[in-house]
């Protein structure tokens, strides 16, 4: 008997039978839904702050944190050398270069071709051998779809006329000369099916010379979702308008020495700013130095301004500028009287020390501008919104940047937004809407405070994102004593290692599976000092292990990624990336380390992870039109 059905529920399955017109359909698609419950779950790659190391994250994306090559040698352990395997890997990592060079040197490049082709159909059909041949087959470039297809499901037991009709599709793929073509589609199929999705767990952008290239990659790839990181948070800000997050863009760009990412990157010219600072700030010993400092001013001033704005921020210590005396070279920070290492700021008026000049204020309405009218930056800030989140729970897994702030006795920190008090997740669920709407709102007074909360998460006492309770820019650029250089962590830095704290933390966000864990990135883990990426005896993963190429002294290593497939997980160490150039004429692959951490005693199936959740939901909303066409509920249709 089929249950009563309310209006609205009958509703939504005639418009269900839209899509499943016959009970034939309907039967078929429960069929096939309940068949890929029944898969293994897809392999997930975690990443995070990769701050503009374009050619490291390349390589590792291309590699599947070892994935790709784990592939290769179990297919041709028994028969191929360990040069030969590396050649096979590297092609699949870059297809096209690789392919140049390979025509250079090859003395018989049909039979080359053969060889090749015949090795990555065998690759292709064990990456996609735990999935449905539906999903491999919209996974194929459209182009070769049917051919591949074709080759891909080939079997073993086949009679001699089968081996010949793929033998001669081979065989006409190089004589009417498109192997180069089809090898390429080949190796996009092996990578996409390698990997289900990526998550990137935060801080894409600063240090790194190509954030931007990184962004155009990560558009590109078939599932990705970010959280974001307050590095990303801060250029977000910049493109929604904020002039504090502008300023400190631009100030992290000229520190880093990444003005060729700035300007031909995002079309945002430096020349006014320069042509400025080299005018005015002669105390510097190089045009660099000058423009690093007149930015910063401009920064401590817009920054400031934020600050006054906003009591309720409790940031009020990080306003120095009014307390610099000029005659005596000091400054006063938090009660105690520090030297400066210089004292000339020519455009700070002691009377009203955070206002811009009238020269600064036209070099910031002129960056303004260009941030505005950077059709990139939109683009990749857009892209940001559009598959970003603060946090992101995902296969009973909760993934975020930085830190859920907290106090020392564990219990979560209440902050005051827009007049209400938040914590924990209501706290993550305010921030991502304020975060939105300093973007998209349209209205003016929304849109200001959106853009100023922006600054705030980027550097904030409480900010989620930033996890420390100040950022001591001012100090590390003009005080020598080091002690004022410190940038205190948040509680949840050392509450992280209990086991109890995490699965407070889990349950906060609806996470109590015995196998949630908290994916984490933001603050390195010191590797070569004994550090452990794992705590709280699993609970919890730090996978910031030095992508950056300025933290690898104190990391002692180049990164950490996270793979979680259908046998567990495991955590990947890297060391450091030579160069594409060297990866492709050397066949150099990154070293890396791998070690399960946890290993699922039964197989994860799809019907354990989010999606397989989703498709049951479905297979019960298709028994219930089945059930309604078969008691005459719904009629079915004619196709």
């Amino acid at each position: 008997m089929t249950p009563e059905l309310s209006r609205e529920q009958l509703r939504y399955l005639a418009l269900l039978s839209e899509q499943y017109p016959t009970v034939q359909d309907v039967c078929t698609e429960i069929i096939n839904l309940k068949a890929i419950l029944n898969l293994p779950k897809g392999t997930e790659h975690f990443m995070s702050d990769l701050h503009g190391e374009y050619e490291a994250f390349t390589h590792i994306l291309h590699n599947c944190s070892g994935v790709i090559r784990e592939k290769v040698d179990l297919a041709f352990r028994n028969f191929l050398t360990e040069g030969q395997r590396s050649e096979i890997c590297t092609l699949i990592y870059y297809p096209e270069q690789k392919l140049k060079m390979v025509k250079k040197t090859c003395a018989d490049l049909d039979e080359w071709y053969r060889i090749t082709l015949l090795q990555l159909i065998e690759i292709a059909q064990l990456v996609s051998s735990k999935y449905t041949r539906s999903k491999v087959r919209k996974a194929m470039p459209e182009d070769f779809r049917y051919i591949m297809d074709e080759l891909l499901h080939t079997q073993a037991h086949e009679d001699d006329n089968q081996r010949v009709y793929h033998s001669k599709i081979i065989d006409t793929i190089i004589s009417i000369q498109n192997a180069d073509e089809f090898i390429i589609a080949l190796t996009i199929l092996i990578k996409r099916l390698a990997v289900d999705r990526l998550h990137i767990v935060g801080d894409i952008f600063d240090r790194g010379p190509r954030p931007d290239s990184i962004m155009n990659l990560l558009m590109d790839h078939h599932a990705v979702d970010i959280q974001w990181g307050n590095h990303d948070i801060l250029w977000m800000g910049a493109a929604a308008g904020s002039e504090a997050c502008m300023a400190t863009v631009v100030k992290n760009s000229v520190n880093h020495k990444c003005l060729d990412m700035l300007e031909s990157g995002y079309g945002i010219s430096l020349r006014p700013l320069t042509m400025f600072a080299r005018d005015v700030y002669a105390d510097c010993e190089t045009v660099q130095q000058a423009v690093h400092k007149a930015i910063a001013v401009m920064m401590f001033k817009l920054e400031g301004q934020v600050i006054k704005r906003h009591p309720e921020y409790e940031m009020d210590q990080r306003l120095l500028l009014h307390q610099i005396n000029f005659e005596n070279q000091t400054v006063t920070v938090e009660g105690q009287v520090h030297p400066l290492t210089t004292s000339y700021f020519p455009t700070i008026d002691p009377k009203d020390p955070y206002a811009l000049s009238p020269e600064e204020r036209d070099i910031m309405d002129g960056l303004a501008e260009a941030f505005k009218q950077s059709a990139q930056l939109h683009r990749h800030v857009e892209f940001l919104y559009a598959v970003g989140n603060i946090y992101k729970c995902f296969n009973q897994n909760l993934l975020f940047h930085g830190c859920i702030p907290m106090e020392e006795n564990g219990a979560f920190t209440t902050i005051t937004v827009n007049g209400a008090q938040v914590k924990g997740k209501k706290l993550m669920d305010v921030f991502e809407k304020i975060a939105r709407q300093a973007y998209f709102s349209s209205d003016p007074e929304e849109k200001q405070s959106g853009c100023d909360y922006m600054y705030y998460l980027w550097c904030g006492k409480k900010s989620p994102l930033f996890g420390k309770d100040k950022m001591t820019t001012f100090e590390r650029m003009f005080i020598a004593d080091k002690e004022t250089h410190a940038e205190p962590k948040n509680a949840y830095y050392n509450l992280y290692n209990q086991e109890e704290i995490c699965e407070k933390i889990l349950h906060e966000f609806n996470l109590v599976t015995s196998f949630s864990h908290i994916i984490n990135g933001h603050v390195p883990v010191k590797a070569g000092k004994g550090e452990s990426p794992v705590k709280a005896n699993g609970r919890l993963i730090v996978i910031d292990g030095g992508f950056c190429r300025a933290y690898q002294k104190t990391t002692g290593i180049a990164g950490y990624t996270l793979i979680y497939n259908s046998h567990g997980m495991r955590i990947v160490s890297h060391q450091p990336f030579g160069s594409i150039e060297s990866a492709l004429e050397e066949n150099q692959d990154i070293e890396s380390h791998s070690d399960f951490f946890e290993t699922q005693v039964e197989r994860v199936m799809v019907m354990d992870t989010d999606i397989g959740n989703d498709l049951s939901d479905k297979i019960y909303d298709l028994s219930q039109l089945l059930s309604a066409y078969r008691t005459g509920l719904l009629a079915p249709r004619n196709k």
